[in-house]
């Protein structure tokens, strides 16, 4: 008997041995054909490595230094003012497309770690994103922004998934810790995810949450354990880029921020790009094809997208120099529009004046304000064209209409003609125009209304080269409005050589600009000024 089962537990014991070498024997096929394998993906990765094309002119033409950014010596100064310092900010840059947003935030982090007084180490990370194309689940299986967890119910959980273990999955916020996390578009960003982008700002870690996570189950790694119960750090500072307008930004992200705007390209600063364009992709330009670039190209992209195109074309042509042929194909064929540049009139005129806008981040624009006056004793009428009247408000289910606040301003100005400058409109048949279809919707428009008006109703040509801005009370005060720097600089590239603007504006920087800034305090001022008689008085309350 004892011989018996002797030999049965030698059987069993020898059919265990076999079934074990045999999966010995599988587990070592399989891992040498899994080897094979690998060898040749990474046989064909190394190959596809190898083949490099020349790098694009638009990587040739990246700016490598503050320097090689144009025309955003302000804008620069803010952002460095705002991050290489001992207690950097988070900041929101505004700004065109094509205009240096992203290079600036690249160089003032490189930057900033040369700084022994920053915080940023010389390892500190630039952490870029792009709002538009970043996934977003809202069952938070994955969120590459703020981070997940996989569960052990997903497919690929890997051997902690199989024994029940939940394994959390950082995210941009947590591998920026330490630098600077680049959300290009954050206008464009999920609200959920904007929600909890502040919350994070605020508390610097984040938190997050998977139903399978038991703080009792000792089989959960203490790492594991970590995470969830004390956070993923997350202490870096948000640059945040967008081509929308302030308005379009959530409150709540911009009141965490410091806001910083680049501005447009002029045609001499587009020009300064196509010819290092040019002389980087080794052609040359013809004087007028590169003045015919400037009048198309709103910012650095596109001037180099035309110019890479027309070197195309030249070259397949067995030339190296881009001609003024090659531009215009390039515009018909790309359909390309021309710059909106306001250029002021070029003689004096009755009943118009120029004045000035904002009509989005950073981008000021020189309008034409323009009236014509009839006499019609006691009966006149008022018409305006080529400004919004009225304007709707509130949501798809319950609107209502209200008067702009232009429109306003065209009220407040009948009654300070009547009662400061001592003309009754209702003696004349006035015609209120904004040529252009511009919808002016503002109070900056009040005392360019004022002028236009009164000059057509007295007959009186007005300087060509002035402009104005500012509010006007029904008592004659002239009030502060936004945006005057932006407007400046539009009028400067109009053309303009003085502006008038509410003495509440008034900076002392100004007395440096170019244009011949003059603040003004009521609409007789601005009158004694329009009329040419009071132009010492303003200045000499300035100590000019």
């Amino acid at each position: 008997m004892t011989t018996i089962l002797a030999f049965v537990q030698f059987f069993f014991a020898v059919v265990i041995g076999l079934y074990f070498l045999n999966l010995l024997r599988g587990q070592q096929v399989n891992k040498s054909a899994v080897d094979r394998e690998s060898s040749k993906e990474l046989r064909k990765l190394e190959r596809l490595r190898e083949i490099r094309l020349t790098e694009p002119l638009s990587e040739k033409t990246r700016p490598g230094s503050f320097d090689e950014i144009i025309g955003q010596e302000e804008g620069i100064k803010a952002l460095r003012a705002a991050l290489c310092c001992p207690n950097p900010q988070h900041v929101i840059i505004y700004g065109p497309p094509g205009v240096g947003k992203t290079c600036a935030a690249r160089l003032v982090l490189e930057e900033a770690r040369k700084i022994p007084t920053s915080p940023f180490r010389g390892d500190a990370k630039f952490m870029e994103m792009d709002a538009t194309s970043m996934r977003f689940d809202e069952r938070s299986i994955a969120d590459p922004l703020i981070g997940s967890v996989h569960d052990p119910i997903y497919q690929g959980a890997g051997p902690l998934g199989v024994a029940g273990i939940p394994q959390p999955k950082p995210g941009a916020v947590t591998k920026a810790h330490g630098g600077i996390l680049f959300l290009d578009e954050i206008g464009e960003l999920h609200p959920v995810q904007m929600n909890k982008l502040l919350k994070i700002l605020e508390d610097r870690k984040v938190f997050l949450e998977s139903a399978y996570y038991n703080s009792h189950d000792t089989n959960i790694p203490r790492h594991i354990h970590e995470i969830f119960q004390n956070g993923l750090p997350a202490d870096f500072r948000l640059i945040g880029a967008t081509t929308r307008s302030p308005s379009e930004i959530p409150p709540a992200i911009r009141s965490r921020c410091l806001e910083i705007f680049f501005r447009p390209l002029s045609p001499d600063e587009i020009m300064i790009i196509v010819k290092n364009a040019t002389l980087k992709s080794g052609f040359t330009i013809e004087p007028e094809a590169a003045d015919l670039i400037c009048s198309y190209a709103t910012n650095g992209r596109e001037a180099v997208n035309m110019v890479q195109l027309a070197s195309g074309v030249s070259l397949t042509e067995g030339r190296l120099e881009i001609g003024l042929g090659d531009i215009e194909w390039v515009i018909n064929y790309g359909d390309y529009n021309l710059r909106p540049e306001r250029k002021i009139s070029d003689v004096p005129k009755i009943g118009g004046i120029n004045g000035l806008a904002v009509y989005g981040p950073n981008l000021g624009t020189v309008i034409d304000i323009e009236a014509v006056a009839m006499p019609n004793k006691g009966r006149g009428t008022l018409t305006i064209t080529g400004i919004v009247d009225e304007e709707e408000i509130g949501e798809s289910t319950r609107r209502s209409r209200r008067k702009s606040t232009a429109r306003g301003s065209v009220d407040n100005v009948l009654t300070v003609i009547k009662k400061h400058l001592g003309m009754d409109p209702k003696d004349f048949d006035i015609h209120l125009n904004f040529p252009g279809g511009i919808p002016v919707d503002g109070p900056s428009a009040g005392i360019g209304i004022v002028i236009a008006i009164y000059s057509a109703m007295k007959n009186i040509t007005i300087d060509n080269k002035l402009a104005v801005t500012g509010e006007v009370s029904i008592h004659g005060d002239i009030r502060a409005v936004g945006g005057i720097p932006t407007k400046l600089h539009a009028a400067e590239m109009a053309g303009i050589e003085r502006v008038l603007i509410p003495k509440d504006n008034w900076q002392e920087g100004f007395k440096a600009h170019r244009l011949e800034v003059l603040p003004v305090t009521c609409i007789e001022e601005v009158m004694d000024i329009i009329l040419g008689t009071d132009d010492e008085k303003v200045l000499s309350a300035l100590g000019q």
